[in-house]
């Protein structure tokens, strides 16, 4: 009965995987066969991308990415594990306009206004923004005159409101693609979603 094989072989492997993340090692260190990363690969835990995971998050101050102390984390993750970055943070809705919170990399603008830059337009649009050229984006806000791509990923809480954006920049064109799209929106969702 292969498909009882299956089971058995998928249980195992994702009761290694979770003794691996229980050790703060990050999934894509742990070493797998061919047959296992098609197994992981199913359950969008392993891509050939550095993929990063947000496990255990106390519900408390969620909603608001000035307390949540898992946001600055995240920045500093994203910062330290994706090669080619010039810059990873969040910018929190305040009053109507975006402020900028915690981040890795240089200075960057203080406040944005709602469909202004790529951050603006993922805020204005609450849809992910994933820009290969940002000098071909219109109305792009250049913070970092070396940054050549970005990905902007909307932030909101258990009641679908908008709390933040996740913006992150590259100095490589086209530095992102839907994998890390998708890969950043299950992670701020695990993050936020248990907030409201």
């Amino acid at each position: 009965r292969s498909q009882d094989k299956d089971a058995i072989a998928n249980v195992e492997l994702l009761t290694r995987l979770v003794k691996h993340l229980n050790e703060n090692l990050p999934a894509s260190s742990m070493d797998v066969t061919d047959d296992e990363r098609a197994r992981l690969k199913a359950y969008n835990l392993l891509s050939s991308k550095k993929v990063l995971f947000a496990c255990n998050v106390a519900e408390a101050d969620l909603a608001d990415p000035s307390k949540n102390p898992h946001v600055a984390n995240v920045a500093a993750l994203i910062w330290e594990h994706v090669p080619g970055l010039n810059w990873s943070g969040f910018y929190r809705m305040v009053d109507s306009e975006l402020v900028l919170g915690p981040f890795q990399g240089k200075a960057a603008c203080i406040r944005i206004a709602i469909g202004k830059g790529v951050c603006g337009a993922a805020a204005a649009t609450l849809e992910t923004q994933r820009i290969e050229d940002v000098h071909a984006f219109p109305g792009h806000i250049a913070c970092d005159s070396l940054s050549a791509s970005e990905i902007v990923v909307p932030v909101r809480d258990a009641r679908g409101e908008l709390i933040a954006v996740l913006d992150v920049d590259s100095t490589e064109p086209a530095a992102f693609d839907q994998v890390d799209a998708a890969g950043l929106e299950v992670i701020l969702t695990r993050i936020f979603s248990a907030a409201g």
